[in-house]
This record gives structure tokens, C-alpha cells and sequence, in this order.
């Protein structure tokens, strides 16, 4: 439940640059003494072992550092996610997350004397959504137990979990290589789920000046699942891959709160080595694991894996053992440090809470619930990548961003694009007929509505406004449709597309535009693309004055493709670009170097 921070420090060498360069009677400045170096060689030698010291240092890119030889990794996870819910697990107080600190505590949550757990039977349904998400048998009765610890983000001294009869086992995520699993796990694995439990999160401790700690209890009570898997992971890219795939899984249920950016996801990882050689496996038991706590980034979860492996590989070759413990991690360190001993099953004190009854879900609410759970991500990526020709990591983008709303903002989109293009709503097999158009529309969505809120000297820069629903609150569908549609069949640029998109993210349509069509018209924006003719005419005067590089066209071994480039620049700079088609003017470029400009350049090389 600890959150830390730290960084080391670099060497300073420049206390030992005074060596050896004192001189005496005996040995005068112009003969020096038996074995002395001259200042500037050791500076000279200094700096160059330091830049070799560094070069050794150098952090190995994470693709490359999967695996050590002769060792072994092992990875278990612990992940704790925030339940979408509008109460406590145990109370009525509202959750909260951006409220005034302490504004939504009940007596319960204070651990007042006399207070007693009521059990919010609401905030078992995004629970039990989360567990058939990841595949989990659901258990018809489940218990709650009291873990024994003391803090002051937990006043009862008591943390109300489900250890020893949780609400749902045995379940497994299949991850897949476009999942950014390790090369080293090959086309995929499946890592199983030992249990998902119910607990309550802790109160929010905020640092202040000095030694002074605020704790905020809105906090405290707020619904958690704690998701702990096996350790089927070996390779630390495929432990951040895991983590990624379960928030997404989350989301796409509505069972999460927040992902991991906004604190709302978090990973404890329990690592351990030991030795093995390809030729012979070892069968020897696992090595002693130690805990990585309360990692919030899925660059943190294979950060502090690598390096907790290296650690721990160092002190066994080094003849040391492993000690069972906490640890933890810092963005941006190359090193886990210590923060406590081990906590044991005996330390926490488990016993089952004789203040709350078991819970009992009915297999009419499960099946319900199955029923009822929609598309999850791995079948949506399916249809998006055979369906509308997107790679796989545009997929996954589509289907990750805005906790799911961006996708289903596309559903929408898509939906709009056929009834504009005639080829029926809804209908998914008209979609063949204009792919192009449906791939553009998701490039829009990904990455140009993106750049509308990364400008971070753009005070206006707002959140896009997405919802559940796949609404935008400042980009609607059918506005974004309509500048795909008229890019789509050459109506108009792209700069003109990007310039629309601007004025819509504005407000400007509808408060001064009734329509995208309308914005278009009054500011004369429709592409009136240039004639052939028009096209060779504004060639010819791109390439006046240009034979040094015409002639570079004659006789290549690599053609010139960036000095065609820079005559296509011409083109564009001294024609209408609003009327020009970047394509059609590289093509007309092209065709009149072989027809027309290298030809008339030889012929007057061989006049000459």
C-alpha cells in the first residue's frame, strides 16, 4: 500500500586529479622523478576510463533485454483495480475521487466505535462483470476476512479482503504478439488466473512540508478487485503486456474506474530467479521471490522487473541469498531498493470477519451477465483488422484509447460514412466498397483528433469530450464524417480537411456554419483540381533553371526519388495549392522527366 520515489546519484572524480604532481630539488620540472605521470595523460586517462565506465552503464533497450543466459525469470501479478460504483463496499458514502478531501466519509470508513460493515450489494456487479471478462468461474458463495496490518490510511487496523473464498477462480487471459508480448514467447501464451477477490481500498496519504502527513478518507472503502495471477510469466515485456490487456478488459466491461494513468489501476509484481541451462531445464524449485509494490505504468511494471532480475542474479552469482521482502521503485531508476521485510499469511493475522455474511450470487445473475457483456476487445481487433484493413496496432489503439469510447465513437463514424456514401447503415458487408474511405476515417480518429489537445501552448486546448456512448462533444459524428467523406472523394485537400477539423473542434459549426458543406461553400474551400494541361504548364516552370538536377535523372544506379520531391515542392509553391492534388502532381512530374525533360537535356548535351 506504500508509494515511494528516488534516484542515484552519479561519481564525481575530480578529487583525484591533484596525484602525482608536486616536483622536488631532486627531481626538477624539466626531468621528472621515476614513475611520475604528467597531469594532462592522467586527465586524459581519467576521462577516457569514465567514458568507457558509462558505456558500460548504458540501460540495455528493453527488446533486447528479455532474457539472461543461464537464468531463469519467473513473474507472478497482483493487479488492483478501482470498481466502477457509485458507493463503498461498505457504506453509503458516495466514491470520490476529485472531490473536497474528506467530504464523502461514513462512521464506518473512520472505523468509528459502533459503526458496523454493510455490504453495498451494487458494487458486486461491475466485480462480477470484471471476473467473466478474464475467464474466471464465478463462485456461488464467497466470504470476506479481515487482514491484520497497522497505518494510518487504515484507522480500523484492518483491511476487509476475500482470502481464503473469493468470488471468483481459475480463470486466463490469452496474450498474443500484438499484444507486445516478449519475441521471446513466440506466437502466444496464456497466463492463468489463480483468484479475483473483493476488498476495500485504504484512506490517501498526502505528503507535506517537514514530516506532516494529510490523509484524505474518501478514499477509504472505495470498491477493489485484486487480481492475482500465476506465475506463468518469464519475459518482463510480457508481464507489462498482461497489464495493458487487463485494464483494457476492464474498461471494455465498464467494470474499471480508470486505467494507470489516472491512478485508478495498480501492479504489484513478485519476481524471482534461478538457474537453468537450455540443454538441460532446471527442475530445481522456484527461487525466492520478492515483491515490487504499487507500480502505476505499464513502462514501470518491465522496468522494475529487469531490474529487480539483474539484482538478484548478481547476488546469487555473487554467492549471496535472496531475501524475501518488499520493494520498491522509482520512474526513471535503474534500481529496486528495500523498503520492508516480507509480510507472512501469520504476520497479516487472516480470519474471516464475523460482521458480514457470506455473499451468494445466483447463476440467473451470472447468466444475465454473460449475456449481456457485449464485444470484448480480442473479437473487436478481429473485426477491425479483417473487416476495415487496419494493422493490428491500430486496432488495439482504437479499442485502448478514452477506456473504450474512442472505438465506439468509430462505430458511429462508420455508421454515418455508409448512410453518406449509399451503401447502407448498419450493414457491414457494404463496407468492401469504399475501404479506403473507412481506413481514413480511422487514421482521423486516431491521430488527427489527437493533435486537435496536444498543443501544450494551446490554452484553448480542451479534452475532446467523449462519451460511454461514443458521442464527442467536440467533434460530432456526423461533422467528422462529412470531412472524411468530401477528403474521401477529392472535394477537397487535406489541408483544407485539417483546417475544417480545427474550425469544427472550435465550435465554430454550428455557432457561425450550419454545416461542414456550409463552411465549405461560404469560404470557396470545394478542390477545383487543376487540367492536365494546367499541370505540365506549371511543370515546365518548376523545372526552368533546374538542369543540374534534370540531369540527375539521365542515368542513375538509385533514382532521385528526393530530387523529384524537391521539383513537386516547386510545383507546389508557384501553382493554386488549394487545385493541386499532391499525387497527380508527382505523377505529372515523373512522366514528363522521362518524356520531355531528359531527353531535350541530352539532345542539347549532344548539340553542344
Amino acid at each position: 500500500m506504500s508509494e515511494s520515489r528516488a534516484r542515484p546519484s552519479a561519481t564525481n572524480l575530480s578529487h583525484r586529479r591533484s596525484l602525482h604532481t608536486q616536483t622536488t630539488e631532486e627531481a626538477p620540472l624539466s626531468s621528472p622523478a621515476p614513475g611520475h605521470v604528467p597531469l594532462r595523460k592522467q586527465l586524459k586517462d581519467e576521462a577516457k576510463k569514465a567514458k568507457a565506465a558509462g558505456k558500460k552503464k548504458k540501460k540495455k533497450k528493453n527488446a533486447t533485454n528479455q532474457v539472461v543466459p543461464g537464468w531463469e525469470l519467473t513473474v507472478g501479478i497482483e493487479i488492483h483495480a478501482q470498481l466502477n460504483t457509485a458507493k463503498k463496499l461498505f457504506s453509503e458514502a458516495t466514491t470520490s475521487f476529485h472531490d473536497e478531501s474528506n467530504s464523502h466519509v461514513a462512521y464506518f470508513d473512520l472505523a468509528t466505535p459502533g459503526s458496523q460493515p454493510r455490504f453495498q450489494k451494487e458494487t458486486l456487479i461491475p466485480a462480477l462483470r470484471a471476473a467473466l471478462a478474464l475467464n474466471c468461474d464465478v463462485q456461488p458463495v464467497s466470504r470476506f476476512d479481515r487482514k491484520h496490518y497497522f497505518h494510518w490510511d487504515q484507522p480500523s487496523g484492518y483491511q476487509i479482503t476475500q482470502y481464503y473464498e473469493p468470488f471468483a477462480r481459475d480463470g486466463r487471459i490469452l496474450l498474443q504478439p500484438r499484444d507486445g508480448i516478449a519475441a521471446e514467447d513466440g506466437d502466444g501464451l496464456a497466463v492463468r488466473i489463480q483468484q479475483v477477490q473483493m476488498e476495500q481500498d485504504t484512506a490517501k496519504t498526502m505528503a507535506q512540508p517537514g514530516e506532516t502527513h494529510w490523509v484524505d478518507f474518501n478514499r477509504n472503502g472505495v470498491p477493489l478487485i485484486e487480481i492475482i495471477t500465476r506465475p506463468d510469466i518469464h519475459h518482463p515485456a510480457t508481464a507489462a503486456a498482461l497489464v495493458r490487456k487487463v485494464q483494457i478488459l476492464l474498461n471494455a466491461v465498464d467494470a474499471c474506474v480508470s486505467g494507470m494513468e489516472a491512478g485508478g489501476l495498480r501492479a504489484d509484481v513478485n519476481v524471482s530467479v534461478r538457474r537453468q541451462s537450455d540443454d538441460h531445464p532446471s527442475d530445481e524449485p522456484l527461487g525466492t521471490r520478492t515483491e515490487i509494490k504499487n507500480l502505476s505504468s505499464f513502462k514501470a511494471v518491465e522496468d522494475a522487473i529487469i531490474a529487480e532480475r539483474d539484482r538478484q542474479i548478481a547476488v546469487l552469482e555473487a554467492g549471496g541469498t535472496i531475501a524475501g521482502e518488499t520493494r520498491g521503485w522509482s520512474i526513471g531508476a535503474t534500481e529496486t531498493r528495500r523498503l520492508r521485510g516480507k509480510e507472512g499469511e501469520v504476520d497479516y493475522r487472516y480470519m474471516p470477519d464475523p460482521d458480514l455474511l457470506p455473499v451468494v450470487v445466483g447463476d440467473d445473475l451470472v447468466a444475465h451477465l454473460r449475456g449481456i457483456l457485449g464485444q470484448l476487445p480480442d473479437a473487436e481487433v478481429d473485426e477491425l483488422t479483417e473487416v476495415f484493413g487496419l494493422t493490428a496496432k491500430d486496432a488495439l489503439s482504437l479499442v485502448a484509447l478514452d477506456g473504450g469510447a474512442r472505438v465506439e465513437y468509430f462505430w458511429r463514424v462508420v455508421e454515418s460514412l455508409q448512410a453518406k456514401l449509399g451503401s447502407g447503415s448498419g450493414n457491414i458487408a457494404n463496407i468492401a466498397e469504399h475501404p479506403t474511405c473507412f481506413q481514413l476515417a480511422a487514421n482521423w480518429i486516431l491521430h488527427e483528433l489527437g493533435r486537435l489537445t496536444s498543443n501544450p501552448h494551446d490554452a484553448s486546448a480542451q479534452d475532446l469530450g467523449f462519451t460511454p456512448d461514443g458521442q464527442c462533444r467536440r467533434v460530432p459524428v456526423d461533422c467528422l464524417a462529412d470531412i472524411v467523406v468530401f477528403l474521401y472523394r477529392r472535394r477537397i485537400t487535406a489541408k483544407v480537411a485539417k483546417e475544417l477539423l480545427w474550425v469544427v473542434y472550435r465550435g465554430t459549426v454550428p455557432a457561425q456554419y450550419a454545416s461542414v458543406a456550409d463552411a465549405i461553400e461560404t469560404e470557396k474551400m470545394w478542390f477545383h483540381e487543376l487540367s492536365e494541361e494546367e499541370y505540365a504548364e506549371l511543370a515546365d516552370q518548376a523545372v526552368e533553371g533546374q538542369e543540374d538536377i534534370v540531369s540527375l535523372f539521365a542515368d542513375f544506379k538509385q533514382y532521385p526519388q528526393g530530387k523529384l520531391m524537391f521539383l513537386v515542392g516547386r510545383m507546389m509553391r508557384l501553382g493554386y495549392e488549394e487545385r493541386i492534388d499532391p499525387k497527380n502532381a508527382e505523377s505529372t512530374m515523373r512522366r514528363l522527366l522521362e518524356e520531355k525533360y531528359v531527353p531535350a537535356l541530352g539532345g542539347r548535351q549532344e548539340e553542344s
